[in-house]
């Protein structure tokens, strides 16, 4: 089925660039542009004697060496004597001499980490830096008269610190670029990051340095669907085609392209018009193609091969003239630009009469196609859509393949690689050199005399038999001999065993490991790489030796680093321009405001506008780990000697611009130094006002301790006068007293007595109204008895002889 139909490629040139868009937009326009691409890469008698057969035997060359899987045919072809390598038994294996290099060189490229730097060039943003600019400088200027109000009025003039305002251009440079950034410059910053983050860049980023140092060009490609969004894609060298250049950054290029092998399903999706017959005569295309043009042909299987078709997608710059009906309003002088096609093109007297004019515009644009390779199937044709127009300049289109190839020269790009590759391959030859001098090594060896191994006579009758020779020598390396025969002749075998001792190779295995050594040596030198740098310093070289060969490396390979740099660079004024179309879809323009502001509010109004912006992108490199030492070195010396303070050194530390850093630095140290002076200033002057005043205070004291003793003087003859008159007054009222109180017992006295002489009376009168009582009593008693001649009465007490609290027991004893 395949050799029905046979791929061919067909002798063709681009068409013509000036042709009316009409006719551009024209598939068989198409068809030339996808068959002169073609030519142009694949013409020729077999896929190595084309020009991408050639590149990508060279690419393809250079990343076997990179890994350390070669092709062994040369080394071989080296080695063999008239092509015949059987009496060769080495072991072919390539040693990986180059893929440490590579690892090395790309894993130190990629520690150093990228920040995207957006500055608005805008005239609005640029009005609003310069009135930033001036308000800080018309700040400075005044700061004093400012700093005199504020400590007069209380009220706060300043709309920044004061003792970060600038005082000359430097720092008023340094200023600005540390402490202003609009929102819109972060809303922009934050977009870009978010869209390297989705497509997950890092990893692109390494193939993209990996490519860099095995062949010495990358690419990297960006892209808009409403399906996917902004998308970010490696580009695989071996597969890219371009228009001829020899700019390393190919910006003059017209056309670029890849080669695809994509399964035969895919192509509905491409042009959902393509009929069944169609598809099966192109799957019989893409077959012939892949046997005569594919390099990876007979690796594949055969259902692969069968159904897998070889497509060219490629972008094609051109020129589009863009016609303007432009109307002019004689009553308001308003100006109307109407659009109109490129064959409106009244007479002058129609455009004279209607107050109008025919204008014109060119512009570039970008055609984007799919070609089946080997035949005349044009699966797609249009003009791109959303284009990248710089909003400074929307004439031009940029394309969407970016690419840079440092050290290109007439077309051709050199490699780290590519020039270490001669020297690999002398060490892959020493090192199979050293496997036959080792295999024909040999041990000592003992030549042994048969005829001085025959009985020795001993000379008394007795012989010493050749056995036990043999023992005698194995075991002590002692041999009995005779230097004569019996006959009495020289003996010439009297030393039986004689030592053998071959050349062991030494000489030449250490010639061998010097040669690789020095082959060793050129592919570093080479490279621009040192010992220090591939991680095998010298230990007998200085510390300060090792970082400079280290920092001379990073040097040698500067141009690896600045190639990323570029790409990254590129790839972000690329994701600024294209916010403009994601904001455009509203499918993807609330969830990507809401990824970008889930952090910063601040930030969504902002985003709204930025598609009215123009912006320059800058990449910051942070510094590696040889500057970041240097840097860190510094700052430990400033804070040794005491020329900047902990907070500046931790602000030091984390700006990542290594340029920007020292010179924060050096600012902070001017600073310092400054406040310095100035308190030491202050300190005098408080040193002086203190002097004074201390004089004055000593002088104020001097007059107090006059004045003190003379008062203390008065006070203790005031005290004294004072204490005498209380002693006298003490000693009247204690007189006093005195007298009051023996008054006062007098009367006391004269009281009692008084009371006494009162009581003893009443007691008398009462003593006696009871005698008198008495009597009349026991004169009634005397009475009743007579009366009654009762028996006589008793009247002494019977016990109840108390009355009134009065006992009258004892009066009787009392009379006696």
């Amino acid at each position: 089925m395949a050799d029905e139909i046979k791929a061919k490629v067909i002798p063709m040139g681009f068409p013509d660039q000036f042709a009316p868009a009409a006719e551009k937009k024209t598939e068989a326009y198409g068809l030339k542009v996808a068959q002169a691409i073609q030519y142009d890469w694949w013409s020729g008698s077999g896929f190595s004697a084309t020009q991408y057969g050639n590149r990508y035997n060279e690419f393809m060359r250079r990343r076997l060496y990179a890994s350390g899987k070669q092709p062994i045919d040369k080394y071989k072809d080296e080695l063999a004597y008239d092509g015949d390598i059987s009496h060769l038994n080495l072991d072919w294996t390539p040693v990986a001499f180059i893929p440490k290099f590579v690892d090395v060189v790309v894993n130190g490229l990629n520690e150093r980490q990228f920040r995207i730097k957006a500055v608005a060039e805008d005239a609005t943003s640029q009005e609003n830096r310069s009135r930033f600019q001036t308000m800080i400088q018309a700040q400075s200027a005044s700061k004093d008269l400012m700093a005199m109000t504020q400590e007069a009025l209380g009220i706060d003039m300043f709309a920044t610190d004061p003792d970060e305002l600038p005082e000359d251009d430097e720092e008023m440079a340094m200023y600005m670029e540390m402490k202003y950034k609009p929102l819109i410059e972060v809303a922009n910053e934050t977009a870009i990051n978010a869209m390297f983050a989705e497509n997950n860049f890092q990893d692109t980023q390494y193939r993209l340095t990996k490519d860099q140092v095995e062949l010495g060009v990358s690419f990297a490609k960006h892209n808009f669907n409403r399906g996917n969004g902004v998308t970010l894609e490696y580009v695989d060298p071996l597969y890219t085609i371009h228009s001829y250049t020899e700019d390393p950054f190919f910006k003059d290029c017209f056309y670029w392209g890849e080669w695809k092998v994509v399964p035969a399903t895919e192509l509905k999706k491409i042009n959902p018009d393509l009929t069944n017959d169609q598809l099966r005569e192109i799957t019989k295309f893409g077959q012939s193609w892949m046997q005569i043009y594919s390099p990876t042909w007979n690796q594949q299987s055969e259902l692969y091969n069968r159904d897998t078709v070889a497509l060219l997608y490629f972008n094609y710059k051109t020129c589009q003239e863009m016609v303007y009906k432009k109307k002019v309003n004689p009553k308001t002088g308003t100006v109307k630009m109407i659009p109109k096609d490129e064959s409106f093109n009244p007479p002058p007297e129609m455009m004279e009469e209607g107050n109008f004019e025919r204008v014109t515009k060119t512009i570039d644009v970008w055609y984007d196609g799919v070609m089946v390779l080997g035949s005349n199937y044009l699966l797609k044709w249009e003009l791109m859509k959303n284009m990248v127009r710089p909003q400074s300049s929307v004439q031009h289109a940029m394309p969407n393949y970016i690419g840079c190839a440092p050290l290109m020269l007439r077309g051709w790009a050199d490699s780290l690689v590519n020039r270490q590759i001669p020297f690999a391959d002398q060490c892959q030859i020493a090192h199979l050199k050293l496997q036959q001098v080792v295999q024909k090594i040999l041990p000592d060896g003992i030549f042994i005399d048969i005829d001085g191994l025959l009985d020795v006579d001993l000379g008394n009758g007795s012989k010493y038999a050749f056995k036990d020779t043999l023992r005698l020598f194995y075991q002590t390396g002692s041999v009995v001999g005779r230097s004569s025969t019996v006959g009495g002749e020289f003996n010439h075998g009297k030393e039986p065993f004689k030592e053998i001792s071959h050349n062991n190779g030494g000489n030449k295995i250490s010639a061998l490991l010097s040669y690789m050594a020095y082959n060793l040596q050129k592919m570093m030198e080479v490279a621009g790489l040192t010992e220090a740098a591939t991680g095998n310093p010298d230990p007998n070289s200085l510390v300060g030796l090792q970082k400079m060969a280290a920092l001379n490396s990073n040097v040698a390979t500067r141009h690896i680093l600045d190639a990323a740099k570029y790409i990254h660079r590129e790839l972000a004024v690329c994701l600024s321009m294209r916010v403009a179309d994601i904001l455009e879809f509203s499918d993807f323009r609330e969830g990507f405001i809401n990824r970008i502001g889930r952090y910063n509010v601040t930030v969504l109004e902002e985003i709204k506008d930025l598609y009215l912006y123009d912006f320059g992108i800058r990449i910051e490199v942070s510094p590696d780990i040889e500057e970041r030492a240097a840097l860190e070195g510094n700052i430990q010396m400033a804070l040794q000697q005491k020329d900047i303070s902990l907070s500046d050194a931790i602000d030091i530390r984390q700006v990542a611009n290594l340029k920007l850093a020292n010179q924060l630095l050096k600012y902070r140290q001017k600073k310092k130094l400054e406040r310095e002076e100035k308190m030491a200033l202050q300190q005098q002057s408080v040193m002086a006002q203190q002097q004074l005043q201390a004089q004055e205070v000593a002088a104020q004291l001097a007059m107090a301790k006059i004045e003190a003793e003379k008062n203390a003087k008065i006070e203790i003859e005031g005290a004294i006068g004072q204490r005498e008159m209380a002693k006298l007054q003490l000693e009247a009222q204690l007189k006093s007293n005195l007298m009051a109180e023996e008054f006062n017992y007098q009367m006391q006295i004269k009281g009692v007595e008084a009371e006494t002489i009162t009581k003893r009376d009443e007691m008398k009168e009462d003593r006696k109204d009871r005698r008198t009582e008495l009597q009349a009593t026991q004169q009634s008693k005397l009475v009743n008895q007579r009366q009654n001649n009762t028996p006589p009465l008793d009247f002494e007490s019977s016990g109840n002889d108390v009355f009134g609290g009065i006992s009258f027991g004892n009066l009787g004893r009392f009379g006696q």
